[in-house]
Formats: C-alpha cells, sequence, structure tokens
C-alpha cells in the first residue's frame, strides 16, 4: 500500500465524479436520450487519444528519436531501470527546448515512449536524472495514461451534460408534465458542474503524480535524487517555460514538473502537487519517517 494512500485517493476522486455525473443525468431525467450521442462520441475521441498517446505527444513536443550513442548516459539508466522492473525497454526521445522537463507516455510498457528535453539534460547531473527517469517510468508501469484518459473523458461527459443542462434551463419549463428542469437549478448545476470536473480532473492528476514518485524512488533507491532534481526543476521551468500552446497543453499533464509559468495559479486547478510538498516526502521516505 502506498504511504499516502494515493490509489485509495485516486479511486474516491473518481467515485466523486461518477457522483457528478449520475447527479446532472437524473435531473436531465428522461430528456438526455440525445446524450447517448455525444457520449459516444467522447468515447470515441478518448481511446483514440488514448491508442496513440505517445505519437501524440512527442509530435506536440518535436521530439527525435536517439540512439545510444547520441544519450548513453539516458540509456543506461533507463536500461536499468527497465530490467529492474522487469519491463521492456521503452524508445527514448529528445525534445529540442530549453524548457527542463520530461514525461513518459504509451498505452503500455511495450508501446511506451520516454522523452527528455535538451534544457533537463544540461540541468542535471546522472544522479538527479536517474531520480527523474524513474519516476517517469512508473508513469506507464502504473498504467497512469489510461487514469488520465479515463479522467478526460468523464470531465468531457460532465461538460456536455452541462451544456444539455444550460439548454434546458433556459427554454425549458419546471412545471410541464413530463418533468421539467428547474431553470435556476438548471443554470446552477451546469455552471458549476464543470469547475467540479475540472478541479476533480486536477485532483486525480496531483494523486499520480505523488504515485510516481513514492514508486519511483523505491525503483532507483534513491528518493533525494528526485527531490534535488525536482527543486532544480522547479527554478529552471520559471526561468525558462514552455510557451503555453494549445497542443502542449495535453503534455503538460504529463511532465514531471509543471512546464507553464502560471504565477499565482489555483493549487485546484494545477496538475502538478506544490514541490514543496513533494520534496517534503521525498525527504522523509529517505530519512525512514515515511508511515504507512
Amino acid at each position: 500500500m502506498h504511504q499516502h494512500f494515493n490509489g485509495l485517493k485516486t479511486t474516491l476522486l473518481f467515485g466523486a465524479m461518477w457522483a457528478v455525473v449520475l447527479g446532472v443525468w437524473a435531473i436531465l431525467g428522461a430528456k438526455s436520450g440525445l446524450l447517448w450521442i455525444f457520449v459516444l462520441i467522447g468515447l470515441g475521441t478518448t481511446f483514440y487519444g488514448y491508442w496513440n498517446s505517445a505519437k501524440m505527444a512527442i509530435r506536440a513536443m518535436r521530439a527525435y528519436p536517439v540512439s545510444e550513442q547520441q544519450q548513453p548516459a539516458m540509456y543506461r539508466i533507463v536500461r536499468e531501470l527497465s530490467a529492474k522492473a522487469g519491463q521492456p525497454m521503452p524508445e527514448l526521445y529528445v525534445s529540442p527546448t530549453q524548457a527542463p522537463n520530461a514525461f513518459a507516455t504509451g498505452r503500455n510498457p511495450r508501446n511506451a515512449a520516454v522523452c527528455c528535453t535538451e534544457g533537463i539534460l544540461r540541468l542535471l547531473d546522472e544522479r538527479e536524472l536517474r531520480g527523474v527517469l524513474g519516476h517517469e517510468l512508473m508513469h506507464v508501469y502504473n498504467r497512469d495514461i489510461l487514469t488520465s484518459s479515463v479522467a478526460a473523458a468523464m470531465a468531457g461527459l460532465i461538460t456536455s451534460l452541462a451544456q444539455f443542462l444550460m439548454f434546458f434551463g433556459a427554454f425549458g419549463s419546471s412545471d410541464d408534465e413530463d418533468g421539467g428542469v428547474n431553470p435556476i437549478a438548471a443554470i446552477a448545476l451546469a455552471l458549476l458542474a464543470p469547475i467540479g470536473a475540472a478541479i476533480i480532473q486536477m485532483a486525480i492528476s496531483r494523486t499520480r503524480e505523488y504515485d510516481a514518485d513514492e514508486d519511483g524512488s523505491k525503483l532507483t533507491g534513491d528518493p533525494l535524487a528526485l527531490a534535488s532534481a525536482l527543486r532544480k526543476l522547479e527554478a529552471g521551468t520559471a526561468a525558462a517555460p514552455l510557451a503555453p500552446e494549445p497542443q502542449l497543453q495535453t503534455v503538460s499533464s504529463m511532465m514531471i514538473a509543471n512546464p507553464f509559468n502560471f504565477a499565482g495559479a489555483s493549487k485546484l486547478f494545477s496538475t502538478h502537487p506544490p514541490t514543496e510538498d513533494r520534496v517534503a516526502r521525498l525527504t522523509a521516505m529517505a530519512g525512514g519517517s515515511y508511515r504507512l
């Protein structure tokens, strides 16, 4: 069991998201028949994105494949950690950007890719890079791409339901025979439901980051290396953030550090936990005070 019950937290957050879905659906009642079209479209696009997650993320970052001769340290670390975990060796890529970051993607360990930016390869020493790559590999081994895809699909469904609620709230009646929707309640829920879904989706992402920190540190046996890397990455991403381009929004949630410079942004809408919290947990793991 993970020390901070991250798996349980993820399950409870999914339960909260399902409660929102079922609650909005119940209010719509008989009027929700047409929503099945949007549900099927949403499921189709989500499956396509999940199945092609590696290609889409690599393309968005303009990354190129690297050989062992080009990146010997990266190959050596990933080969060692993959063998230790009993998993196949993923494909390795480097993105030609100075923003220091890394991510792993792919629908399963046999179709995985690990990508480092040129910036992170310059910023970190080999020990810190090993901590980062252990973290990223655990995202693949923990099936976090599937988890994030399901969360995104449910958030999209909630948004579709909310749009229907807005329509019936504006044009429906609260006293028709087939059980009309109260317009005030419909509009209020239509506005609040997508916000709630987004908050839950971001919370799921944060629990997966904590999980990858813990499991990656167990894989490398060196939580302080990841803690040191996170400190450097916080300063590095602040000094050289990625441009918030639309195609990078999805990839950003996969990265080990938030690549955008959103000063003052609410933690509720952040895909990544605060660096100080992550470092504190990792330091506690190294000191032996990390308790179940």
